[in-house]
């Protein structure tokens, strides 16, 4: 069975969730604080975490940093509905989607199987063997490990940010479409709308900071897509 962690003060809502996710074939698990939620997250073999943004003791995006350090296990949100600062900062944190409260059983499972299904194609994209580096210009990444450099110092990037930064870099000097972009990084279409890949492109932007004449060094075409300059 698919083992899903919830990690919620709710007690109510948590236990008619695990309820309808049992019914539905998942294998549940709940902790009901951050500091227990993020211990239980990284070490207990889930195939995706159910991560709300209020939780006593540390909050859900603390939570969501303190597992993105260990581990890469897929994090949904659930997120106060209307609050788009909480989304935008849970999408930079590393979060694979995010739910509004108060959601229906049934919504939840569909967001469930959704990243599920795209964390299966991604998997089944991934060579046996991936290169030891990819390089583009002063930009080094490491896809073994997920590590990156830039001009020679660590780059810290977020699963997400890296799945982005891997395809950007592997059609570095090209202006590649953000339909292609979603579906290399993520193994899904581009949902009409859907701005996350540009909310974490905007991240990387400033991690990478400015070329000596004040551009950035991801481009984008209004409409169209992104591209990594190489020099």
């Amino acid at each position: 069975m698919t083992k899903v962690l919830l990690v919620d003060d709710d007690l109510e809502l948590t236990a008619m969730l695990a309820r309808y996710l049992a019914s539905e074939g998942f294998d549940v698990h709940q902790r009901h604080d951050g500091e227990q939620g993020a211990i239980e997250a990284v070490s207990g073999g889930y195939a995706i975490v159910v991560l709300d943004i209020m939780l006593p003791r540390m909050s859900g995006i603390e939570t969501l940093q303190r597992i993105r350090t260990q581990s890469q296990v897929p994090v949904l949100m659930l997120t106060a509905r209307g609050d788009n600062i909480d989304r935008i900062v849970g999408l930079n944190m590393g979060a694979d989607d995010y739910v509004p409260k108060p959601c229906t059983p049934g919504e939840l499972v569909a967001r469930i199987r959704a990243i599920l299904r795209r964390t299966e194609a991604r998997h089944a994209q991934e060579p046996a063997s991936p290169p030891s580096v990819i390089q583009a210009g002063e930009l080094r990444l490491a896809p073994g490990n997920q590590t990156a450099t830039w001009f020679g110092a660590p780059l810290e990037l977020t699963g997400t940010e890296y799945r982005l930064m891997e395809v950007l870099a592997r059609h570095a000097g090209t202006l590649t479409s953000k339909q292609d972009i979603s579906q290399e990084a993520f193994g899904r279409p581009l949902a009409p709308f859907d701005r996350r890949i540009d909310v974490h492109i905007s991240s990387i932007r400033q991690k990478l900071g400015l070329r000596p004449d004040g551009q950035s060094w991801i481009q984008s075409v209004r409409g169209l897509g992104y591209q990594l300059l190489k020099d």
